[in-house]
């Protein structure tokens, strides 16, 4: 049988990621019991939600076989959340204190033209004469560089307070910081989930964003880790879901509106983004072809009791104006003024959501 010090020294050897620290000197480890059904413990994180429990908990268990022999037997590790002091809530509270409105942006799945919608929608918000940020959450997909033509921007880092604070891009009116903007654009990010949770919270909490009436995130597509850390870290005013008429992503965002409006996560969808709504050549403008399908989007958005904020057309310079850094939000085009449409819309439907409902409030989640 092992001794409740044996245990504790083997412990010391797990290092909680984030804090740098052993998890027995920071206080984490309480209630340890050893029974014939084995060792069972309990991990007390000093937030309600701490990303790095399940890699600790992994830890836990490899470090106390390898330090104390197979014969180890871990019956439970159970995690009791800490009561958060009230200098680290007050820190959290002031997280982008200085936004009026945080708008997540979504897809249920990849190709739906997501980062396309933020970016013109940003710049159409722009051009509206709104304070406008645009916080590129796709950590392992950033193609916001690209949109902006600056693949070879690197941020500056200066010191405001004792605290590093990142200078964002600003182009066309929109303040900007991706993952893209740190990493080399050949290299693939390998990261875990909660080292791509916590490069998210630097980028909120040290990017220098200042006053903004809206601030976007382009959100991964799908639902992830680094969904929960958004909602979790602050208050979101508002979820719009893009998708195109095709079934398939239909059927996608349909889930996305889902995780939005779930009991745990609640938070309000503003409306849906139908993109490649229909094709129409160049040389055709008034031409419509339905080529992924006619109204699915209008047809989701009535079914799901959310607004249709807009059908973006798939035309030739939309790919096009992306793809050389000059988004086609910017021009006066068939294209162009259905960006400025849809910012029209997300305004006014950002307005009604915060004059009809009460604020959002952050996520507490206990696992």
């Amino acid at each position: 049988m092992f001794t409740e010090s044996q245990i504790l020294t083997a412990l010391r050897k797990v290092i909680h990621p984030e804090k740098g620290q052993d998890i027995v000197s920071l206080g984490m480890v309480t209630d340890i019991r050893l029974s014939g059904d084995g060792i069972s413990l309990t991990i007390v994180p000093e937030r309600s939600y701490d990303p790095f429990i399940s890699s600790i908990k992994s830890t836990i268990v490899r470090t106390l076989k390898e330090t104390l022999g197979p014969d180890a037997v871990i019956s439970e590790i159970s995690v009791k959340p800490g009561i958060i002091s009230e200098k680290a809530e007050k820190k959290t509270e002031e997280l982008l204190s200085g936004i009026k409105n945080i708008i997540a942006v979504s897809s249920g799945k990849g190709g739906v033209g997501k980062t396309t919608v933020a970016v013109n929608l940003a710049i159409a918000l722009a051009r509206k004469n709104y304070r406008v940020g645009l916080l590129d959450a796709d950590v392992f997909g950033p193609s916001v560089p690209i949109m902006f033509d600056a693949e070879k921007f690197r941020p500056e880092v200066t010191k405001v307070n004792n605290t590093d604070r990142i200078s964002p891009l600003i182009k066309w009116g929109v303040k900007v910081l991706s993952t893209g903007f740190f990493v080399d654009p050949s290299d693939a990010v390998i990261w875990r989930g909660p080292m791509a949770s916590n490069f998210l919270k630097q980028l909120m909490a040290q990017g220098d964003w200042g006053a903004l009436d809206f601030l976007l995130v382009d959100l991964p597509p799908g639902t992830s880790d680094i969904h929960l850390t958004l909602v979790q870290e602050v208050a979101v005013t508002g979820a719009i879901v893009v998708t195109t008429p095709q079934d398939v992503a239909l059927a996608d965002a349909v889930k996305g509106i889902s995780m939005f409006r779930s009991e745990k996560i609640n938070v309000p969808v503003i409306g849906l983004v139908e993109n490649m709504s229909w094709f129409t050549p160049a040389e055709l403008p008034q031409n419509k072809y339905y080529i992924f399908g006619k109204d699915g989007g209008k047809n989701l958005a009535e079914r799901s009791g959310v607004p249709l904020l807009g059908q973006i057309p798939l035309v030739q310079g939309i790919c096009e104006s992306s793809d050389k850094g000059h988004p086609v939000a910017l021009e006066d085009s068939i294209a162009g003024k259905a960006f400025m449409s849809l910012a029209g819309e997300v305004i006014n439907q950002t307005e009604k959501r915060n004059n009809e409902q009460r604020p959002t409030i952050k996520v507490q989640l206990n696992k």
